[in-house]
């Protein structure tokens, strides 16, 4: 195909090709050829247009396909708008002359079709061709084309087409109301840009408009109701809002007032298609002219009509367009909703506007103050509660109150307002507050409305308040019980309150905190007692049996944990509501009457759903003893089953609902039971099932809800919009449902009211009970039907096929569809469980049912047929059978020639292909291919070919998805061609999306906050995460930007607290009334009012931020380093540049009424606080960067305390949260330790009570007696299962925590009201019914300090013994942190001090955890804890060691006794010793870092000899730990156990001296040779080292150490590896830290004389500078014994090198480095030199001092490291002179030149002290402090 990229067509190569190919390469030459056309240089045009014109118009005559088409055009008009346009008339006239053709032959229709689009694509890009006469055609495809033409020429024309207006109008108009409807969308897209010019369209015209747009709306489809929509609400919003009119039509024009536009919407959602006579007089009979049609395309026209005028304009007017709507559904109009069905139409109109419009147009704070006028709208409208009225008028008002007074309206403007709150989430809270709307007030006086639909509305109003404030659920719960008890003799009050209860428990399962265990005790007893009472008073009979049982359906929600205590009330009211025998079933049909049956039916259907409810929600209860006892009433209900035809006949049609309701409750229940527990009912429920199948009470196609769900999704996109998902979902369903069907309604069922709504839907739609049957019997079918025998499997098809034959017209129709589904769902159940279908003659039954579906002119029976088709191949699992079906349908697609028939069939191979997989036959496959791609080609059959029409939602989400992908490997392209190809291209784009100005990144931002479509939010924010992952790091200010601009919307909201604390009592309050009536100012907020769950996306987004910068490097995090880099290169950007924007965002996020958003806010503030907790100020020594921040960090947490919450389910949640921001508060600014100091009296009461819970709760099952019957501080007994899960996830922080407060009191500060057992337990709901009298005695401070440590202590060893492999790092992080903190204060040390097998265990357990967790983090705090084990260790030794000696008073100290492990022997017992446990720890984490130390490993391969490792950061951290340790382990022996354990320590820490001392680049010591040299220190400087009992034995010890590290010298090739100044150090330090005897041995000392002696020699400046300070430190060494050999050795060398300097002075900084150690050398010999001596040392220096000496003139043009050299020279000699002034003298009057030199050099350096000290008077030092922010705003 490449040979296709060319300007002009390749015409040898096209010549080759076959007849297919050919296509394709044309298509491709197209696709290339508009790429090229626009970057083509208009000389390169010209020169070839000829050529290519011709090319182009050859294939005009070749019949192209749509896309062909298309691109032809477009390339001839791109090719005539850039290049010369001398044949342009005579190509339109061609185009004319085809068009006017009079061959209406199929084959020459692209042709025509191609012209249309030509001409219009010529007229849009060269729009001063001006007005040529438009074609014209008959055809429906021509009529689509010239619409679609027009529409681009007036594009194209714009203003310049004036005068044929009026033409266009008029051709517009009877397209408008085609029978096509793809000329209908044509048409209203060409009128849509006709009203941008023709005013008379939205003028004189405007009734004319909105008429012919009604009429449209008839008869028309999903794409018409958009297009004309669209049309209708942009024409009547212009009509509203412009003020211009023309010239002609001034004197008879005037502006349109909102009340009249909403006039003509509400007329044509009235009365129809504005034919006011008619429509009048249908009314007055009773009959409505309304279509469905017509009525949702006037509800979509609304949407449009406010959307166009935008959100401000809504705010605005929100009042007036509020009353308009709901007025729609008033008695203002009783004819429109006369009977049900057009009600609940009405409704779910009414609700989809005020959903889309409010909730889709309006910002947080306008949402708010539309929730205020929504719930006066309802306290308006309430006239059948008055709140004023006692308890008993009321009873008696409810009776005589008129029911249909308001129920429409107070049923739509509920819904919304609870949309509205759940929408809103916490930000509602204040709404909630607000005493003078009343928002809950007005909720529920309206749940005791004469309506059910208004109580059931109420009722899940106060479920999306309970959801989106969780908080109010036990209150709302609460205040509900009271009130059913309180009305239990209202009927309307006990259904009322009884929704609620159950709408409220529906909602506890959303709700984070649940509720008290304890509810659900009480809403059992009311439950009961509503069912004991209800055969008390007849009057109350049913409400009371229907509210009892829906409260026991609903219980059932909380799970096991609840109703496992409630299960044997409830199952002996399960048997007790059904006869105890078939004899007693019969006796109850001779008694009772019409109203008794009706009772008892409806009380029978409410327990078959409770128990439903129990096996959907505690299927971990039913067990086999509980399945027992539900058994024995199945065969009764079973039984009543096949008595209800005869009791409905006595009794008549009142028990026809109850029935139909009885049946399908049985039918749910049944079908979610295992069928082995009726499977003794199978005959009887199978009669009845075909009986509901195939004789329904409803004579109703109910294909639109029994057929989808069984049919695949990529089918149901061939069968139109109305069966996808869109964004009119909502109304466009009821379309489906045909003019005669109700939709669904709450009222319907009203155990609905506790589930979940379906996806897409606010509230449930169950259907009418005569659907609701059907469906649930075709569904329990297919569950019996794979269980009965295969010999009764082919009676009861046989008996199906029968009844199909023995209908005729529709109603064959409808029986038809009720079997297909019900077998579908029998092969579904049949393919999951892999069982047999039967024997061959049940495969026969089964294909002529399926068969004669097939080939059904409805087409979802026909696709959930094919789906049959499919199922039934793969339950049989026969490749002959499978290939038989295939040849079935080859058979019918090659002789059918009927379009029902081709589609059916063409559906079943697909269907076929998709479950298996294809069909082994190659043969079956060519033919299948061929057959399906003919029928494609076959213009004759419509239908057969896939429209390629797409709904606007399915369409973005393939966007976004597409999007997601894409960015997840080329994010940076994406988005740079993202703005790329919205600056170059000519198209319009939404205006609402300005990727011009935010990018790719702020257009997908501005659609989340748009979208209402979960998946499809979810995409963009996945697709937005994987291009902050990429990209962040480079465009950081560009995120930043765009997470402040949403994050910003928070700090407009009118409570948030100010940020600035001086200002925060002048914060003004906004009137939230004004907010609808004032307009606010965006101008400087790219996002408008973003929702919070936008923002809370953006900080989430930040925080992604902090990684993705952490992870690229530390400068992120170092100002200094950033500064330096952003000098060298301005393009470079640093997180901590933008801190004060980091801090910012925290704040608004954590300051926000959302509480999810201050959620995020706090942890983003956490977040910052950790990563930049470290960070110094460079202009502040001594200073961090977060100090100046730390009063808007103590406001945030200030705010967090005050607004945690109270709710003691809560408590270990406010733990949690209160201890973090105590740890990171506090450790990141001073002075904030306080912060939550007044609180902690009660959290630490609360977080040991939960500690010592959480203790109880891990003990093992055997262990369960020793539980508190009454439960612990936070739980029940009943509820330990469900506490168990918030304990493990909260225990390591609260552990933390109070280990902390623990050690801010030193353990010494006791509360008054301390000292009584169980550690204080504070008063919970489990305690505070206790009284005194049964409170344990007291205890002493110590004893409850001892308790509250080893409760502390085993909590910590009990986990870390044995963390299972998924705990979370935090914990083990968490724990270990306590322990460290437990061990920071005296007390606890002493406890684990003096106790040394508890030590030993808690090192064993440490031990365990760092074999078996990598992670530096965790072992690097084991090893802490380790350290702190050992310290309190030694100061126990220390202070038994002070207490004998004091005890024995003169007594010599021979007789004291030995204290220490190893007593007098030296040996260690494993498992016993806490020395050996150290070392056993502190080896295994040396030997995993560096293998080489092991003996065993150093001769495996693994490990090669002498080659030294390069530690990582986190392994030197690790090993410098280990070793610090090492050195302290003498300190707990005796002096015999020291000797034991010194060869081990030596060897370890001389070991990773040898394996870590490797040269740097830098010349720093790595940090592991630092730390080996540090341990030694403190080894060498031991006490046992000069303990009489030890000295000898260490004396020994540490010579043979010295010996191995003189040793290291002698290692052959590796001198060049080792750095010499590490080796020289160590010596250092054996010298300078043992006692002479150890270092002063004649052979000894000259090794290390000599290992000096070749340092001074070494060519290397770093390695020199260092010996000469390391022997600055021997020469001073108060022992002579131990100084003089070196000094006699090594001092005539220096002087000798320091002479050669006055001939080759330094060159750069390092050799002057080693010169001026080398004169400190000197001098400090020349101090400590004995008299005779000193005089000659003089001499021998001054000379060398005074020949780096600059003259006056010399020393403005030397170089630094001269000048250096000579400040330095000078210095010395002023010290020197005084001090030596005979030698001075007398060396100055034997040289002059000597003298000059230093006299020239004083002079200059006088003159210099001068100038610096005037440049210091004029520049005087700035003051060192540091000004904390406070404004951030």
């Amino acid at each position: 195909m490449e040979l296709a990229h060319s300007l002009l067509l390749n015409e040898e190569e096209y010549n080759q090709l076959g007849e297919y190919q050919k296509a394709e390469f044309i298509f491709e030459w197209l696709q290339f050829l508009e790429k090229l056309l626009p970057v083509t240089s208009r000389a390169d045009i010209k020169e070839n247009q000829k050529k290519l014109v011709e090319q182009l118009t050859s294939l005009l005559n070749n019949s192209p396909g749509p896309p062909t088409r298309r691109l032809v055009a477009k390339n001839l008009a791109v090719l005539y708008s850039t290049g010369d346009t001398f044949s342009v008339y005579q190509t339109i006239e061609k185009c004319n002359e085809l068009i006017r053709s009079k061959d209406d032959s199929p084959s020459y229709l692209p042709t025509k079709l191609l012209k249309y689009i030509l001409f219009s694509l010529k007229t849009t890009y060269r729009s001063s061709l001006g007005s040529s006469n438009y074609p014209s055609s008959d055809k429906s495809q021509g009529r689509y084309e010239i619409m679609l033409s027009l529409q681009n020429i007036l594009k194209g024309l714009g203003a310049a087409a004036i005068p044929c207006h009026r033409d266009i109008y008029k051709a517009a108009r009877s397209c408008l109301t085609d029978r096509s409807m793809a000329v209908r969308c044509a048409a209203a897209k060409c009128l849509l840009e006709l009203q941008n010019e023709a005013v008379f369209m939205w003028s004189t015209d405007l009734d004319s408009v909105v008429t012919l747009c009604f009429k449209s709306f008839e008869g028309s489809n999903y794409d018409v109701h958009l297009a004309v929509s669209k049309l209708l609400g942009t024409v009547l919003a212009r009509a509203l809002t412009s003020k211009q009119t023309t010239v002609s039509t001034k004197h008879n024009s005037r502006r349109t007032s909102l009340e009249e536009v909403m006039e003509l919407l509400g007329t044509g959602f009235l009365r129809g298609s504005y034919g006011f006579l008619r429509a009048s007089g249908d009314m007055l009979k009773g009959t409505s002219s309304v279509s469905r049609d017509i009525r949702v395309g006037v509800t979509q026209a609304y949407v449009v009509f406010a959307s166009t005028l935008g959100g401000h304009w809504l705010e605005r007017n929100f009042s007036a367009f509020l009353s308009h709507i709901l007025d729609l559904v008033s008695q203002s109009h009783p004819k429109a909703i006369q009977n049900q069905m057009d009600a609940i139409d009405c409704r779910c109109c009414v609700s989809f506007i005020l959903r889309a419009t409010v909730g889709g147009l309006l910002g947080e704070k306008a949402q708010i103050a539309a929730a205020k006028e929504i719930c006066q709208a309802i306290w308006k409208l309430k006239k059948v509660v008055d709140a004023s009225m006692s308890d008993s008028n009321l009873e008696t008002r409810i009776s005589t109150t008129d029911v249909t007074a308001s129920q429409h309206v107070l049923v739509c403007a509920l819904e919304e307002l609870g949309s509205l709150i759940h929408g809103l989430g916490t930000t509602a809270a204040p709404l909630l507050q607000d005493s003078s709307t009343g928002v809950l007030d007005a909720v529920i006086s309206v749940i005791v409305h004469p309506s059910i639909a208004v109580r059931l509305t109420a009722a899940w109003c106060l479920r999306c308040i309970a959801i989106a404030l969780p908080s109010y659920v036990s209150l709302l719960l609460n205040r509900c019980i009271e009130r059913l008890s309180a009305l239990k003799s209202s009927p309307e009050a006990v259904t009322g309150f009884s929704f609620a209860i159950a709408a409220l428990l529906g909602a506890v399962k959303h709700c984070p905190l649940g509720i008290p265990h304890g509810k659900g005790k009480v809403i059992m007893t009311v439950a009961e007692d509503l069912l004991c009472s209800a055969s008390q008073n007849s009057r109350l009979s049913l409400q009371r049996t229907q509210a009892g049982w829906l409260l026991i359906a609903a219980l059932m929600t909380l799970g096991p944990a609840v109703v496992q205590y409630h299960l044997p009330r409830i199952l002996t009211l399960w048997k007790c509501v059904f006869p105890s025998s078939p004899k007693d079933l019969e006796t109850e049909k001779t008694r009772g009457d019409s109203f008794t049956w009706q009772v008892t039916l409806e009380g029978r259907a409410g327990a078959l759903c409770a128990i439903k409810s129990f096996v959907s929600h505690c299927a971990g209860l039913l067990t086999d003893e509980v399945v027992q006892r539900l058994l024995p009433p199945l065969p009764s209900a079973v039984g009543l089953l096949t008595q209800l035809s005869s009791i409905s006949k006595s009794y008549g049609n009142s028990l026809k609902t109850s029935s139909t309701v009885y049946r399908h409750k049985l039918y749910e229940l049944l079908a979610v039971l295992p069928p082995k527990m009726y499977e003794g009912s199978f005959h009887d429920v199978l009669k009845e099932l075909v009986v509901d199948l195939t004789i329904p009470d409803s004579q109703i196609d109910a294909s639109t809800f029994l057929l989808p769900p069984l049919c695949h999704v990529d089918d149901l996109l061939l069968l139109g919009p109305l069966l996808q998902e869109t964004d009119h979902q909502f109304i466009e369903e009821q379309l489906l449902l045909g003019n005669s069907v109700a939709g669904g309604s709450l009222e319907y069922d009203p155990y609905s009211i506790y589930e979940k709504p379906a996806k897409r839907d606010s509230v449930p739609k169950p259907l009418p009970p005569t659907f609701s049957v059907i469906s649930a019997a075709a569904a329990l079918f297919g569950v019996i039907f794979c269980h009965i025998a295969e010999s009764q499997r082919l009676q009861v098809l046989e008996q199906l096929l029968n009844s199909i034959k023995q209908t005729k017209g529709s109603r064959q129709q409808i029986v038809r569809l009720n079997v297909v589904s019900a077998f579908s769902t029998s092969l579904k159940h049949l393919a999951n469980c892999k069982g047999s279908l039967g024997p061959e003659e049940v495969r026969r039954s089964a294909l002529t049912l399926i068969l004669g579906a097939l080939e059904s002119n409805n087409p979802l029976l026909r696709c959930a047929a094919a789906e049959c088709w499919a199922r039934l191949a793969q339950v049989v699992s026969d490749s002959a059978f499978t290939t038989g079906l295939a040849q079935v349908s080859f058979d019918k697609l090659k002789s059918a020639r009927d379009v029902v028939s081709r589609t059916g069939h063409s559906l079943a191979l697909g269907c076929l292909y998709r479950y298996l997989g294809g069909i082994s036959s190659t043969q079956h496959l060519n033919a299948c291919v061929g057959i399906l791609y003919t029928l494609s080609q076959d213009s004759t059959s419509p239908d057969v070919q896939v429209n390629l029409c797409s709904s606007y939602l399915l369409l973005r989400r393939a966007v976004v998805a597409c999007l997601r992908q894409l960015v997840q490997r080329e994010a940076a392209e994406v988005s740079e061609y993202a703005v790329a190809l919205v600056k170059e291209s000519r198209e319009d784009f939404a205006s609402d999306i300005n990727i011009r100005e935010i990018g790719l990144e702020g257009a997908l931002l501005g659609l989340l906050d748009k979208e209402l479509d979960q998946r499809l939010c979810q995409d963009i924010k996945d697709t937005l995460s994987h291009m902050l992952t990429s990209m962040a790091v480079e465009k950081l200010s560009f995120w930043l930007k765009l997470c402040k601009d949403v994050l910003a919307a928070s700090a407009d909201f009118n409570t948030v607290a100010s940020i600035d604390t001086t200002q925060e009592e002048e914060t003004t309050k906004v009137d939230d009334a004004s907010i609808l009536t004032s307009e606010s100012d965006e101008r400087f907020h790219p996002f408008s009012n973003p929702r919070w769950s936008t923002r809370v996306f953006a900080a989430e987004c930040v925080c992604k931020i902090i990684s993705q910068c952490e992870k690229a490097g530390s400068a992120h995090f170092d100002i200094t380093l950033a500064h330096e880099r952003k000098q060298r290169d301005l393009r470079d950007d640093f997180l901590v540049l933008h801190l004060a924007d980091l801090i910012r965002m925290a704040f608004m996020a954590a300051t926000d009424h959302s509480d999810q958003l201050r959620l995020s806010g706090l942890q983003t503030l956490q977040m910052v606080v950790r990563k930049f907790a470290a960070v110094p100020e460079p202009e502040f020594p001594g200073h961090l960067i977060l100090e100046q921040y730390q009063a808007n960090v103590y406001i945030v947490a200030v705010e967090k305390q005050k607004t945690q919450s109270a709710t003691l389910n809560h408590s270990l949640k406010t733990a949690n949260s209160t201890e973090e921001s105590y740890r990171d508060v506090t450790s990141s600014a001073s002075g904030l330790a306080e912060l939550v100091q007044a609180d902690l009296g009660t959290l630490s009461k609360l977080w040991l009570a939960a500690l010592q819970d959480f203790a109880l709760l891990i003990l093992p099952s055997e262990y369960a007696s020793q539980l508190p019957a009454e439960g612990g501080a936070f739980y029940t007994a009943e509820t330990i299962d469900n506490a168990r899960p918030h304990y493990y996830n909260s225990w390591a922080l609260i552990l933390y925590a109070t280990a902390l407060w623990l050690t801010s009191t030193g353990f010494i500060v006791a509360d008054p009201d301390e000292g009584v057992n169980n550690l204080s337990r504070p008063v919970t709901p489990t305690t505070m019914c206790q009284d005194s009298s049964s409170r344990p005695s007291v205890k002493s401070p110590e004893d409850v300090n001892t308790d509250r440590f080893h409760l502390i202590l085993g909590i910590s060893v009990e986990f870390l013994c044995s963390p299972r492999s998924d705990a979370a790092m935090e914990n083990i992080i968490a724990c270990l942190h306590a322990l460290q903190t437990l061990f920071d204060v005296p007390w606890p040390r002493s406890k684990i001090g003096g106790d040394q097998e508890l030590a030993v265990e808690l090192l064993n357990v440490l031990h365990r955890l760092i074999l078996t967790r990598e992670s530096p983090d965790i072992q690097l705090a084991a090893l802490e804890v380790v350290r702190l084990i050992l310290f309190a260790a030694q100061e126990h030794v220390k202070e038994k060691r002070r207490s004998a000696e004091v005890d024995d008073g003169a007594a010599e100290k021979e007789t004291l006794p030995e204290f220490g492990e190893g007593k007098d022997t030296g040996g260690l017992v494993p498992g016993k010793s806490l020395v050996f446990a150290t070392l056993e720890l502190c080896v295994c984490i040396l030997v995993r870092q560096l293998p080489q130390l092991n003996p065993k490993l150093t001769c495996s391969p693994a490990v090669q000899s002498g080659k030294h490792l390069l530690l990582s950061e986190d392994g030197s951290r690790l090993v410098s730990a280990a070793l610090l340790i090492l050195s302290d382990v003498p300190a707990v022996c005796s002096p015999e156990g020291s000797v034991s354990v010194l060869p081990t320590i030596l060897y370890l820490i001389i070991g990773v001296l040898k394996e870590t001392a490797v040269k740097e680049q830098d010349g720093q010591l790595p940090l592991p040779v630092a730390a080996s040299l540090q341990a030694l220190k403190g080894l060498l400087s031991s006490p046992m080292a000069r303990a009489e009992k030890s000295r000898t034995a260490w004396t020994d010890l540490l010579r043979s150490a010295l010996v191995t590290v003189l040793d290291c010298w002698d290692q052959g090739g590796l001198l060049q590896e080792l750095d010499e100044v590490s080796l020289l150090t160590a010596i250092t330090v054996f010298i300078m830290s043992t006692s002479p005897e150890v270092t002063t041995i004649e052979c000894l000392q000259k090794r290390c004389i000599e290992k000096f002696k070749v340092a001074l020699e070494s060519k290397d400046p770093l390695v020199q500078y260092k010996c000469y300070q390391l022997l600055h430190s021997i020469f001073q060494h108060p022992n002579k014994t131990v100084s003089y050999p070196y000094i006699h050795s090594l001092a005539s060398s220096i002087v000798g090198k320091l002479q050669e300097t006055e001939k080759s002075k330094p060159g750069n900084a390092a050799e002057l480095q080693v010169v001026q150690e080398g004169i400190k050398v000197v001098t400090a010999l020349t101090a400590a030199a004995e008299e005779e001596h000193r005089a000659h040392l003089v001499t021998c220096l001054l000379p060398i001092l005074i020949s780096f000496l600059l003259d006056e003139n010399a020393l403005g043009s030397a170089t630094n490291t001269a000048k250096s050299l000579h400040e330095f020279a000078l210095q010395n000699l002023m010290q020197i002179g005084p001090q030596y002034s005979s030698v001075f003298k007398k060396l100055m009057a034997s040289s002059p030149t000597m003298k000059a030199r230093l006299e020239s050099a004083v002079k200059g350096n006088q003159e210099s002290i001068k100038v610096k000290t005037a440049k210091l008077a004029k520049n005087p030092g700035k003051s060192s402090s540091i000004q904390l922010k406070t404004n951030f705003l």
